[in-house]
């Protein structure tokens, strides 16, 4: 049985940090420590999905687990039809390149759930929480990296879905398939399978912290998937010996998380697996803390293609949008960074929807102010906000006061976030700025970067007015 001897904590609703009052309004500046008290988890994972929807003030919510983002042509199309049909017209896509459909109707579980199936979007009902898998989006198709994703992506999908234990696995629970550049290995995810141009891989348990070096062991790349999966099943068992009913890695008590990697290379030599000596640090030593997301516009591929690369304004599309992107046949790759690649253009047709994109309103041009500012749902669909903030921030944005990609009021060019209330919904990882609603037009403002490896270096809060 759990303790129950402390208070519950969820880190991912946790409070937050209490503005500063000084009479200077200067912001705090401190150290976030690496290490937090211990967190105890007294319920289970309420994480929304297909099958088991969450009900919003809008409507139910659908959450679709898309290994990758990875979307044929035809499966795209029945999402749209979807949202058009059964939900409110539009697509969220989600800081792990998931989609979330909303303003559902309380009774259309069973009409969703087989037009998924049939599309081939539920290959296990047990398992649709649980696939969450983000991979390098550019893999493939600009000439960088190494390793082939896809091999990966299907490979890891297959074993997941197979596996009776990772039903057990929190439907927050992250994978993370990195071709080498550095860009989905920044996402600190609870397993992370980094490729290596000596073909071999990193299998990284838990966030890239350089106190926590130790948690990485080298295999096969071929080994990859298997060892991966393997890691989620001995982070399992660690979380039910520790008693705290943990959903990721970095829930577990400090000795248990420090432990991991030495269990999962004994569980890898038990099943098999080599476990390769030498260093099993980042392996990509000139990417680690300098990952970038995918520019929006054209990517030119080495085969001739190229690839387009677009934002939608607040991570959410249209099914107009959405159907646009599809001018193509091969389908889409949804990103951690609520963006769209539609893959193997060619140089004329590619050209021509960059022009009928922009037209649409969606972000294509890198020096866009909308770009990389986010917001949740908020007001009126979420009966926990505090504010419209999707209205705050599009005003924002509009008046210049954000736009991070080039240079907004933060002068700082990091990621913008929008939040409703102290849970931050959504939020993205790594380096940006929160912006949290604390009702009457007002906003605790609080400025989030890292040091060179990727670790929480020092958080400043003010608060702010942002009315509209």
């Amino acid at each position: 049985m759990p303790p129950t001897s402390p208070t519950p904590v969820n880190r991912d609703e946790a409070t937050a940090r209490a503005p500063f009052r000084g009479a200077a309004r200067e912001p705090v500046r401190e150290y976030v420590r690496d290490s937090v008290p211990d967190v105890v988890r007294v319920r289970g994972d309420a994480c929304p999905g297909a099958l088991r929807l969450h009900h919003a003030d809008d409507g139910a919510l659908a959450r679709l687990r898309l290994p990758a983002g990875l979307l044929t042509h035809r499966q795209a199309l029945v999402l749209a039809d979807t949202a058009e049909r059964l939900g409110d017209g539009h697509l969220d896509l989600t800081s792990r390149g998931n989609v979330q459909l909303r303003g559902l109707g309380a009774s259309c579980g069973g009409e969703l759930a087989a037009l998924l199936h049939e599309a081939g979007l539920l290959p296990s009902e047990e398992h649709e929480r649980v696939r969450n898998i983000v991979a390098s989006p550019l893999a493939g198709l600009d000439g960088l990296g190494t390793g082939d994703m896809g091999l990966w992506v299907r490979r890891l999908d297959e074993l997941l879905c197979a596996s009776d234990a990772a039903t057990e696995l929190s439907g927050r629970y992250l994978f993370a398939l990195d071709d080498g550049r550095g860009d989905v290995a920044a996402l600190d995810a609870d397993v992370t399978l980094l490729a290596r141009r000596d073909g071999t891989a990193t299998v990284r348990i838990g966030a890239n912290h350089p106190p926590h070096a130790e948690r990485a062991v080298r295999v096969p790349a071929d080994d990859g998937p298997r060892a991966a999966l393997l890691a989620a099943e001995t982070f399992l068992t660690a979380a039910r010996a520790s008693g705290t009913g943990a959903w990721r890695v970095r829930d577990l008590p400090a000795g248990a998380a420090l432990g991991l990697a030495a269990a999962v290379a004994e569980r890898l030599t038990a099943a098999g697996i080599e476990v390769l000596a030498g260093d099993a640090g980042d392996a990509a030593e000139d990417t680690r803390g300098a990952a970038k997301t995918p520019a929006p516009g054209l990517i030119p591929s080495p085969d001739g293609t190229v690839a387009l690369s677009a934002y939608p304004r607040l991570g959410r599309l249209s099914v107009a949008q959405w159907r646009l992107l599809l001018s193509g046949s091969g389908g889409l790759r949804l990103t951690p960074w609520r963006g769209v690649i539609v893959p193997g253009l060619a140089p004329d047709a590619a050209a021509g929807l960059l022009v009928r994109c922009r037209t649409a309103g969606l972000v294509t041009e890198p020096g866009s102010p909308w770009l990389g500012v986010g917001a949740c749902t908020g007001r009126p669909g979420c009966a926990k906000a505090l504010a419209d903030v999707r209205a705050d921030a599009a005003a924002s944005v509009v008046a210049g006061r954000d736009g991070s990609r080039s240079g907004g009021r933060e002068g700082n060019n990091l990621p913008v976030y929008w939040s409703g209330c102290a849970r931050r919904c959504g939020h993205p990882q790594g380096d940006r700025v929160d912006r949290v609603a604390t009702g009457e037009g007002r906003y605790t403002v609080s400025v989030h970067t890292q040091d060179g490896h990727g670790r929480p270096l020092e958080e400043k809060s003010s608060r702010d007015d942002v009315t509209r």
